[in-house]
Formats: structure tokens, C-alpha cells, sequence
């Protein structure tokens, strides 16, 4: 078979990304760059597009040239990337009027609070299938045009372009703003069924569309060609965008109804897929768009999101010194057969699916004079697999689908001791994949896809394979007991502030 080569970026959280695909969806070379966070006032968090964008240049080149192959060799680019995160930036020039206010932002807090005053939430899930929360686009929007200078300024002017990453990168490559369905639906302005803007929201927040990308499909258009002088050195097209977590479902080929995925990263995001049909959650979960093929009606999604899970392992070795790197947590984790019976809840900003609690702040409960700092290594790892299990909960509740294993991929999936917990404590096996570069896989299916480089979703299905499988070995005794102090632990954290 002749090899054809596809490019994904993956614009993420903390580096970005360039992996290059073949036709079998093997990698065949990658480059990484991670960039600043910036923090300027506690509770915000800002990144500096300029930066991202040439870390973006520098991974391209670099990645084509560890191939040892030429840019035009591509024939497709899909961008996959970190969502909610928003850049004001100029159509005219490219400039930035700030810096990107990150998805884990909650300067737009007081904005969501005066919003309850006006709107009931029951209005906001019914339109957008979200909730009231400064996580989403929305909010950080209308902060900067309340309190930037240059934002304000530019207000309404069709120069201005309030873009998710998606968008800012497509117009650094094509000259294009566009986003796709599943970056929009992030917004909390645009309507979950029509997929388009929607002006009662968009008048809620005081949002004139014509600052906002035009929103298109996911897969099957072509929305502009690269620029010959850019990074790729060639005219290529960019035919591919889903936001990381639609992405990595798509990666992952959970392409029927009630297949789901876990992405285990600096957060942790679960997504069941519910075919065409919305189911609007009773249990704290998110209805998104999975993805949206042109011409086809679009693929929804339940969507349970945690916002501390790797992090928290990073908080253990450098807030609190207790190990040197996530391998010594990992085996110190696995030198004791349980945590002693302490419970961590990391809500160190809140709590996101399915409680939803701003006010929550974080606590280590059930000490004893007998616990090690082995236990609570195995503490950290469990607080990841118990938040898992809330939403997993949560998802069968609501679409009524029992969910019989859980795909898994992203960084703490090589934590043995958490994927055979997170088995335990569902009572499912718990699948990862040979491939478990998901996330920029499915963008670069996405892209592949729109120039026939696989033919449909049954062909990409045929390439997913198993790598490693974890199953149950807990009794529903001991699994019931645990549940049952780690809903005790979440308690203590509410009500804080």
C-alpha cells in the first residue's frame, strides 16, 4: 500500500503539538513544545498566543523534518485543541488584544453569578445543553469587553475575532476564522441543536456575532489551504477540527451509540456517545456535540468533566515535595494494598460534573496516625478513579445506556495502580489502545476523511486495537463501602467559601 501521510496539531493545555499520521494511522513522527502559564492573579490563567503560535511553527518543521519528508508530502492537516480557551485578536493583522484566557480561568465568576439573577439555568441547558459556569467561553468574553481596554475598544468592530484555539491557529495557517460544531457548543452561545450562533444568548452576554468564527462541520469540508510561506512550505488543506476531548473520542472510534471514553490528563474528561439523539442531563453532566460530518446530522455527547487529575499529581511532587517525579507515586502507590482509608477530593477550585460546586475547596479526610506517605500516593491516584466513577454514575443514569467497559487514554494511563483501581471501583473492564495518542488521532482522522484518505467510520473503527485491559477483582461489598466514604469526603469540601 502506497503511504499517505496526514498532519494533526494538537494545541493543548500546556504544549503544543505536531504528529504526523500514515494511512494506517500509525506515527510517524512527532514534536512537542510546551509554552508559559501565566498566572495574574490567583484563579486566573492566561497564555500568550504569540508563543503558542511559533511553538505551533517550530513542531511543524520539526516533525516534517524528522520524517524525513517534504511538507506537500501531507496531504491533509486537522487541528485538534484545548477548548473553552479564548484570544481577542485583530482579522487585519492577526494581533492579539490579549493574552488567551485559559478554560480553567474564573475571572468571568461574577458575570455567571449576575446571569443567575436574570436567566434560569433550566434557559441555559435547554439552549446550549451546558450550565452556569466560568469554565465556558462565554463569560471570559464578556469579562474582557467589560475590563480590557483594547477589547472594549474593538467591541463590536467586524475587525475583532473572539477565537477558541481552533480558530485563532486556522486564520495563523489559512487566513480562515473558522470553529467546528464541538469548539462552538463551548461557547455558551451557541444553539446545541441548530448549530448555529444564537441570538437570545448571544443578547444575554451582550455578544454581537460578528465577533465570533464562523462555526462549521468537523469533518468532510475543506475550510482554506495552508500558506505556501508557512510553516509547511506548501499549499495543504486544513480539512480537520475537534475540540481535544471530541478528538479523542473520535480517536478512539467510539463511533456507536454508547461507546465512551475517558481522557485522563491535567483534568479528566468522560464522554459517552449518544448518537443523533440530545440528551439533556438531570445529573450535572454536559450535553456537546461529538462531531459533525458535512451534509450528516450531528453525533451528541454526554460529557462528565473533573478539573484535577493530573494536576494533582504534579501538586504532590511540587507543592508538597512527596515524590520526585509521578513514576516514585506510582510505585509507592502500589507498595500498599489500600489508602488506609484516606480520601482525597482535590476541589481546588470547585468542583466541576457532576456537583458543579464554585464554593468546594479541597481536603484529605479519614487520617490516622497509621497512614504512610505511601497511602497517600494511593490516595491521589484513587481521588482521580472515584471522580471517574461519579460521572460514569451519572452518564447511566441519564441516557439510560449501561455502559459495559470504558475506553482510556492520555498520560495517567500509565499508572497501573489507577487503571486497575478505576476497574475496580466501576466493575467494568477498563480498555487502552496500542495508539494512545487519541487525542491528535482524531483530529488527524477527522482531516483524513474529508480528502478520501479513509473512506468512512468503519474503515477507522478497523484500526483501533487493544493494548493492555484492566477487569474487576473488587467484590460490590468493598466497592459499596468505598463509594460510600469517598461521598462523605466530597461533603466536607462543600459550602467552604
Amino acid at each position: 500500500m502506497r503511504k499517505e501521510y496526514v498532519g494533526a496539531i494538537d494545541q493543548g493545555t500546556t504544549s503544543t503539538r505536531f504528529i504526523i499520521f500514515d494511512n494506517e494511522g500509525s506515527v510517524v513522527s512527532s514534536s512537542q513544545k510546551e509554552h508559559r502559564q501565566i498566572f495574574p492573579r490567583p484563579g486566573w490563567v492566561e497564555h500568550d498566543p504569540d508563543e503558542i503560535w511559533r511553538n505551533t511553527e517550530h513542531v511543524i518543521r520539526d516533525a516534517i523534518e524528522k520524517a524525513g519528508i517534504e511538507g506537500s508530502a501531507i496531504k491533509a492537516v486537522g487541528i485538534t485543541n484545548q477548548r473553552e480557551t479564548v484570544v481577542p485578536f485583530s482579522r487585519k493583522s492577526g494581533k492579539k488584544l490579549h493574552n488567551a484566557v485559559v478554560w480553567q480561568d474564573l475571572r468571568g465568576s461574577e458575570i455567571i453569578d449576575r446571569m443567575r439573577n436574570e436567566v434560569p439555568e433550566s434557559f441555559i441547558r435547554e439552549k446550549t445543553g451546558l450550565l452556569y459556569s466560568p469554565y465556558f467561553s462565554a463569560s471570559k468574553i464578556r469579562y474582557l469587553i467589560e475590563n480590557a481596554p483594547k477589547v472594549r475598544a474593538m467591541n463590536k468592530n467586524p475587525d475583532l475575532c473572539y477565537a477558541t484555539m481552533d480558530a485563532y491557529l486556522a486564520y495563523k495557517l489559512t487566513g480562515k476564522c473558522v470553529t467546528d460544531v464541538t469548539n462552538a457548543s463551548r461557547y455558551m452561545l451557541m444553539n446545541i441543536r441548530t448549530l448555529k450562533w444564537d441570538a437570545e444568548m448571544l443578547s444575554l452576554f451582550d455578544i454581537d456575532e460578528i465577533n465570533l468564527p464562523q462555526i462549521v462541520s468537523s469533518t468532510g469540508l475543506i475550510y482554506g489551504y495552508t500558506d505556501e510561506k508557512g510553516p509547511f512550505g506548501a499549499s495543504i488543506p486544513l480539512c480537520g477540527i475537534l475540540g481535544d476531548q471530541q478528538a479523542a473520542l473520535f480517536g478512539q472510534a467510539c463511533f456507536k451509540k454508547g461507546e465512551s471514553k475517558c481522557t485522563y490528563g491535567t483534568g479528566c474528561f468522560m464522554l459517552s456517545n449518544t448518537g443523533n439523539e440530545l440528551f439533556l442531563s438531570s445529573n450535572g453532566l454536559l450535553s456537546t456535540v461529538a462531531y459533525r460530518k458535512e451534509g450528516e446530522a450531528p453525533v451528541y455527547a454526554l460529557e462528565g468533566s473533573v478539573a484535577v487529575a493530573g494536576s494533582l499529581v504534579q501538586w504532590t511532587r511540587d507543592n508538597l515535595k512527596m515524590v520526585k517525579n509521578a513514576k516514585e507515586l506510582d510505585s509507592l502507590a502500589e507498595s500498599v494494598p489500600d489508602s488506609a482509608g484516606v480520601y482525597i477530593v482535590p476541589a481546588f477550585a470547585g468542583l466541576f460534573a457532576p456537583y458543579w460546586r464554585s464554593d468546594a475547596r479541597g481536603v484529605i479526610a479519614g487520617l490516622t496516625g497509621f497512614a504512610t506517605r505511601a497511602h497517600i500516593c494511593r490516595a491521589v491516584l484513587e481521588s482521580t478513579a472515584f471522580q471517574a466513577y461519579d460521572i460514569f454514575n451519572a452518564m447511566a443514569e441519564d441516557s439510560g445506556i449501561n455502559l459495559s467497559s470504558l475506553k482510556v487514554d492520555g498520560g495517567m494511563t500509565n499508572s497501573g495502580p489507577l487503571m486497575a483501581f478505576q476497574s475496580d471501583i466501576l466493575g467494568v473492564p477498563v480498555i487502552r489502545p496500542q495508539i494512545v495518542e487519541t487525542t491528535a488521532l482524531g483530529a488527524a482522522y477527522a482531516a483524513g476523511l474529508s480528502v478520501g484518505i479513509w473512506k468512512n467510520t468503519d474503515e477507522l473503527s478497523s484500526h483501533w486495537r487493544e493494548q493492555l485491559r484492566w477487569t474487576p477483582t473488587m467484590d460490590d461489598k468493598e466497592r459499596e463501602k468505598k463509594v460510600g466514604f469517598w461521598k462523605k469526603a466530597v461533603a466536607r469540601t462543600l459550602d467552604w467559601l
